[in-house]
């Protein structure tokens, strides 16, 4: 038996974690420990950190949207693998000991990629 989701259903999963993350997180400042992360990246972290993060939090609710759209689904879906992939290692990187839980973080946010490109194999704004 194969139980197919409604393409809106799948879109709307992938959008809600990116505006929570952009907009709840990042600009107004509900998780306090990205900045912290932010700030770790030795030269720039201190000097760019907050504005960083709120560009970060800009782009996080744009890609939010894009996935709620349905346009140019897999070009969404490799941006938002290029973003995750980027801050997933720049993170383990410069900030692992601020990171609660990385191996979890990594195990969620792969599931989070899959659930990416299953929205993206739905044809453009369905």
């Amino acid at each position: 038996m194969t139980v197919l989701l409604p393409s809106w259903l799948v879109r709307v999963a992938v959008a809600g974690v990116w505006l929570y993350e952009g907009l709840w997180c990042k600009l107004l400042g509900g998780d306090p420990n990205q900045l912290t992360v932010v700030m770790q990246v030795p030269k720039w972290g201190p000097k760019v950190g907050k504005p960083f993060l709120m560009t970060l939090g800009v782009v996080e609710v744009s890609l939010g949207l894009w996935a709620l759209s349905g346009l140019r689904p897999f070009a969404c879906a490799v941006a938002q693998t290029a973003l995750l992939v980027t801050l997933n290692a720049n993170g383990l990187l410069w900030s692992r000991k601020h990171i609660h839980d990385p191996a979890g973080m990594v195990v969620k946010n792969f599931a989070f990629l899959v659930l990416g490109w299953v929205a993206a194999s739905f044809p453009e704004g369905w």
